[in-house]
This record gives C-alpha cells, sequence and structure tokens, in this order.
C-alpha cells in the first residue's frame, strides 16, 4: 500500500462508485469539445476499427500516449455510454488546483502516484470501473515520453489488471499527437479484442503473487506491445507531413501543460 502521507488514489480520491453513464458535465462538454478541436483548431481525426468494440466491459489498452489531447480522442471517438474511466497520473493530470476540482466533478479518471509498492488500489480502481460495465482505460507506456513513431517498454501493470479481473483487452493504436499545430492529423486503430489467458497460453489464471502470475503478466504485457506496435508505425507514417506544411499554432502542443 501507498504510505499514509501520499494523496488519495484511485476510489477513494473519487470518493463515489464509477458509472458508465456520462454525467450532464460530459454530454454538455464532449460536442463542444468536438467543436473546437476539428472546426476552430482544425485538427483531423481518422478513426478505424470501431466494428471491434465488444459488447461487455473491457480494458482499453492505448499506445502510444504523447499528448494531453488523447484521453480526449478516445473519448470523442467511442461513444460516451459506456463511459470511459482513465486510469492517470495525479501528478501530471492536477498540476493545477483547478484541473482536480474540475476533474472530480467531471469524472472519468482515477488518478495514480508514483512510489506505491501494491497494485491493489489499481485492481481495485479496475474491478469497480468493470463491474459498473464501463470501460477502463491505461495507456501502459506510463508516461508520454517517446519517439513519435515508436511504442516504448510498456509497464507490467497492464497484464497483472487483465489477468485479475479477466477482462478482455482491447488494443489501440492512437498516432500523430505529438506535436499539435492547425491541420494536423492524426489516425487512431481499434483492433480486435483478446483474452488475457489466450495471449499468456493458459486456461485458468495463476494464483495471485505467484511467479506463475509474473510470467503470465509479463507474457501479456510484452504481446499486446507486440500486437501493437507496427500499426503504430504504419499510423505514424500516415500522419507525419513534411517540412514544408506550414506549422500554424504550434502552441497547440503546449495547451494544457
Amino acid at each position: 500500500m501507498t504510505a499514509t502521507s501520499d494523496p488519495p488514489e484511485g476510489l477513494a480520491w473519487l470518493g463515489r462508485a464509477p458509472s458508465p453513464r456520462p454525467g450532464w458535465r460530459l454530454r454538455v462538454l464532449a460536442p463542444f469539445g468536438r467543436l473546437v478541436a476539428f472546426g476552430v483548431f482544425g485538427l483531423h481525426l481518422r478513426v478505424e476499427g470501431m466494428e471491434h468494440r465488444p459488447a461487455g466491459p473491457y480494458i482499453l489498452a492505448c499506445a502510444i500516449h504523447r499528448s494531453w489531447i488523447d484521453a480526449f480522442l478516445l473519448v470523442g471517438a467511442f461513444p460516451l455510454e459506456p463511459r470511459i474511466w482513465y486510469l492517470g497520473s495525479g501528478a501530471a493530470t492536477f498540476r493545477r488546483r483547478w484541473r482536480e476540482w474540475f476533474m472530480r466533478r467531471l469524472g472519468g479518471i482515477l488518478p495514480v502516484y508514483r512510489g506505491g509498492v501494491s497494485i491493489e488500489p489499481h485492481l481495485e480502481s479496475a474491478r469497480a470501473v468493470l463491474d459498473a460495465g464501463a470501460v477502463f482505460a491505461i495507456f501502459p507506456e506510463g508516461g508520454r515520453a517517446g519517439e513519435p513513431e515508436a511504442v516504448q517498454r510498456f509497464r507490467g501493470g497492464l497484464g497483472y489488471l487483465a489477468l485479475r479481473t479477466g477482462a478482455a483487452i482491447l488494443p489501440v493504436a492512437l498516432a500523430g499527437t505529438g506535436e499539435l499545430y492547425r491541420g494536423k492529423r492524426m489516425s487512431l486503430r481499434v483492433l480486435p479484442p483478446v483474452r488475457p489467458l489466450g495471449l499468456a497460453a493458459l486456461d485458468a489464471p495463476p494464483p495471485p503473487g505467484s511467479a506463475e502470475e509474473r510470467e503470465a503478466a509479463r507474457a501479456i504485457t510484452e504481446r499486446i506491445h507486440t500486437l501493437l506496435a507496427p500499426h503504430v508505425l504504419e499510423l505514424a507514417t500516415r500522419t507525419a507531413d513534411p517540412p514544408e506544411v506550414p506549422r500554424r499554432w504550434r502552441w497547440l502542443t503546449n495547451l494544457f501543460r
């Protein structure tokens, strides 16, 4: 568990059960955000593979993560219901007090802080989201650093969460968000869902905390990484503009940093 002096994480921070239904704030802000992003800012997003979405709750594993806009693009591309709940960095998201105030009322995020020694708070968050019939989203790289066309090493939490919840994993490739400017092209591709036990070549979940579980979690994480990497590269190539293309409004890259 995290130390008592650490900020509250996950459900402890949220203070209520996550809901699969979007609140009125999200219903109002989502279309307004689309109007600003695609109408005012002139951004372009190509979406593929939405037919692969599972019928029930699932874990959405998205790579790559290079910008503040990534989470908003997923919310805009996927249906508002069932709602997406993110496991996100509290330190990065709540750099200003007003952000935490706003996100607590908007919902959709379950913050984590580095330094914890247990996966249990994150597992509790994932189970609550999935049990509610919502979507639990994670950026497996664990941060925004990295090249715009390459997937960085995944952290191990994805494999553990999938094994212990038994939920399907929906791999999503995203590219083109590392640098934002007026007219920037971005691409999002949804791949077919996969089952954690199948990725780990298991018939049943291994005992929690065992060496077998550690190996299975590692195998699942590596398989998702291998699955997403070529799609990210293809999408990054598609969205890369040549040097002569004007890059007006480059301040969009750091809009919410």
